[in-house]
This record gives structure tokens, C-alpha cells and sequence, in this order.
């Protein structure tokens, strides 16, 4: 390291002002900054530095990641095996998930970070950090069969309108990963929706057996359909293991299980938002359970069911405990958490349109996490304040 250090120091005269390579000043301090801890010092104002900068903590939560993304291109070569009779092994199947995942990692990466790198230039500013984690969340919530170019149309939107317009990195109120993919769901429906999104069939160098038309619906599709409030699918381990049909990097439990561990044992995400998610999630899910509704079979599925299937573990998990989208008061934090998991539920129940559910319900908390830490930080002044009449 201490070599490819000093190779930086010999050639930053070039990207610095007046330099012939200028026009990249934002690329090269960006390639610097991720590798090493910057030497730069607060001019004004008091700060508090440590090694633990936004870069490391967002390279952090992409290693949290790896499990689920790990397993999902595993999955994704499973359902194709398991869909067309290929005959392809344990490995075998994973590189079929590796090569069809790979392109998404790609495209979303390239588009994104392209964006990042003009708008850094053109404000003059360091190139954003925030997408490192979008970079990689955006293809593990989107089916395998999303087409290349709408992703990249739809990476583009999000981060032009959803993060670049509110100032960059930190300054965004909603989650750029989700804008993605609520911008796919209703402007691409049968891209995201249906039966016939969730397995490839398409072959990559010789793996793999080509089919048109394959189709598998989810967990959470059936009991969408189900006229019977007894018509959800039973639950079994594949629901935990995550070999079932379903976005990349959503389905398996135990993956996602492990990059939370990694999160709270390095104290990047809240435990308090996490807890409160499924704890939301449980109570309205058992409430629907009591309620009996005549022929929804998502009112009478078990609370443990939901929680298992779809994108509910992973939405509690990376995207309710976004750092900057989030609640941020330590109140505040149980207060966004238990809504998020009630209103997932409450949608996935009560309007057929939109079985997932976990998308919708993050996002409308975005919209309501300031306003939740004004009322929490209101609340503590106001007490403060009659705590020092009541001395007085």
C-alpha cells in the first residue's frame, strides 16, 4: 500500500488546478479517498475525525451485502434449473446467476457513478460517496429478467432527480435505490410485476437452456391471487433459506441475517430502527389475523410468513436504517421503525395492487422522518423546560 500511496502523491500535481489533467480532479480524489484516509483538515467550525469516515462506512455496508447478493446469484441459477430441467450442478448454477447478475452490478454502477462524476466536476466538489451502497442495492431488488437499458434509464432518473437535486450525498430525502425501483414499477410494470419476471431464460456462453416465456410466481403472488383466505402458500424452510422466486438479493432470510449482524456489530446501522420494523410488521400482521377478512388469504397469512417473504427483511434491514433518509432522534428511530413494518403490512393486505408492499411503506416514512424528529425534539424541550420551572 505504502507504493501505490506514494504513486498517488507523485501524480495529484496533475489533477490539481492548473494541472493537464484537471478536467478528472474529481475521479482521481475519489479513487484517493477510497483508499486512503485523506490528510485534509477542518479549516472553520469544531469537528471530531476518526478513521471511520462516510467512505469506510458505506464499504462496510457493501460487504454486508455480499451474503445476500452471494446467494441470490446462486438463487437465481436455481430457479433457472429448477424451471427448465438444465442440469446444471451446485456451481453450475451459480455462475449462471454470477453471468446474468454481473450486467445489472455493471450498468448500475456505470450509470450512476458517470452521473456522480459530471455533477462532482461541474460543481467542483469530491465525488459522492452515497453511491457506492445504491451502486450495488439497485440490482438486488429488481427480478433477474429487468431488461439492461430500463435499469440504466431508471438508475439515471433516481439519481439525477431523487439525490443530484437535493444538493448530493446526505442531503437526499428519500432512497435512491427505492425511487429506482418505484420509478421501474409504474413506469415498466410488466418489467417488475407478474409471473414471468422472476426466472431467466436466457442462456450465457453455453449455460444454462434458452426458454421463452417461463413463468413462476412468488409467495406473495399467490396468495395475491388466492380467493380463499386460506390460498397463501404454507411455510416452509425455502422461505428462510431464500430458494424461492423473487428479486436477487431479497429472498434469503439467513443471508440477510448475516449482513445485518455485520451492520450492528460495527454500529453502521440502528438496531432500534431494525427492531421496530419487525416489531411493526408482527403487530399489524397478527392484527389482520384477528380480524378474519373473508377471503384474503394475505390478512390470514401468519405474521412469521410475512416477515419471511418478499422484501421485508431486506428492506428492514439496508433500507429503513439508511442513515440519512431515516429518522434520526433515538425516539424517533422506534417511531419510524414500527410504522414502516405496520404500513408494509397494511398495504400488502389491503390493496391487491401492490403485494410487496416494504417499497411503498419506506418511502412514505422518508417523507415523515423529519417531521417525526421535530415532534420528538419538541417533546424533550418542552419537558426540559418544565423540569427547570418545576426546580425554579
Amino acid at each position: 500500500m505504502k507504493a501505490l500511496k506514494n504513486y498517488f502523491n507523485k501524480v495529484k500535481p496533475n489533477f490539481e488546478e492548473g494541472g493537464k489533467l484537471h478536467a478528472f480532479r474529481s475521479v482521481f480524489d475519489g479513487m484517493e479517498t477510497f483508499l486512503f484516509v485523506p490528510n485534509d483538515t477542518a479549516k472553520t467550525g469544531t469537528n471530531i475525525h476518526d478513521a471511520m469516515d462516510s467512505k469506510r462506512m458505506m464499504s462496510i455496508v457493501v460487504i454486508a451485502l455480499v451474503p445476500a447478493l452471494l446467494f441470490g446469484m446462486y438463487n437465481v441459477g436455481y430457479q433457472h434449473n429448477l424451471a427448465t430441467t438444465a442440469g446444471l450442478d451446485f456451481w453450475g448454477m451459480f455462475f449462471y446467476g454470477f453471468l446474468a447478475v454481473l450486467p445489472k452490478i455493471v450498468v448500475s454502477y456505470v450509470v450512476g457513478l458517470g452521473i456522480e462524476f459530471v455533477v462532482a466536476q461541474w460543481k467542483n466538489e469530491e465525488i459522492h460517496e452515497g453511491f457506492l451502497v445504491s451502486g450495488i442495492l439497485i440490482p438486488m431488488i429488481v427480478p433477474v429478467s429487468c431488461p439492461l437499458w430500463i435499469l440504466a434509464v431508471a438508475t439515471a432518473f433516481a439519481v439525477i432527480f431523487a439525490k443530484e437535486v437535493f444538493g448530493g450525498t446526505g442531503m437526499n430525502i428519500f432512497n435512491v435505490a427505492l425511487i429506482t425501483r418505484v420509478f421501474l414499477f409504474f413506469a415498466y410494470p410488466s418489467k417488475m410485476s407478474g409471473d414471468a419476471v422472476w426466472v431467466s431464460g436466457d442462456t450465457f456462453f453455453g449455460l444454462g437452456k434458452h426458454l421463452d416465456g417461463l413463468t413462476t410466481a412468488t409467495p406473495l403472488g399467490i396468495a395475491l391471487s388466492a380467493t380463499s383466505s386460506t390460498g397463501y402458500k404454507p411455510f416452509n424452510m425455502d422461505m428462510v433459506y431464500g430458494l424461492i422466486p423473487g428479486s436477487i438479493g431479497e429472498t434469503s432470510v439467513i443471508a440477510i441475517a448475516i449482513g445485518a449482524l455485520i451492520l450492528l456489530f460495527t454500529n453502521i446501522a440502528s438496531w432500534k430502527t431494525m427492531l421496530s420494523v419487525f416489531i411493526g410488521g408482527a403487530v399489524m400482521a397478527i392484527g389482520f389475523n384477528q380480524m378474519g377478512l373473508e377471503g384474503n388469504a394475505m390478512a390470514a397469512m401468519p405474521w412469521y410468513e410475512h416477515l419471511a417473504l418478499g422484501g421485508f427483511c431486506f428492506g428492514a434491514v439496508f433500507m429503513a436504517t439508511d442513515p440519512v433518509t431515516s429518522a434520526r432522534t433515538s425516539t424517533g428511530k422506534y417511531i419510524f421503525g414500527f410504522l414502516v413494518g405496520a404500513f408494509a403490512i397494511i398495504i400488502r393486505v389491503l390493496n391487491p395492487g401492490y403485494p410487496e408492499g416494504m417499497m411503498l411503506a419506506i418511502l412514505l416514512m422518508n417523507i415523515f422522518a423529519p417531521l417525526i424528529d421535530y415532534y420528538v425534539v419538541q417533546s424533550n424541550i418542552t419537558k426540559r423546560a418544565k423540569r427547570i420551572k418545576v426546580n425554579q
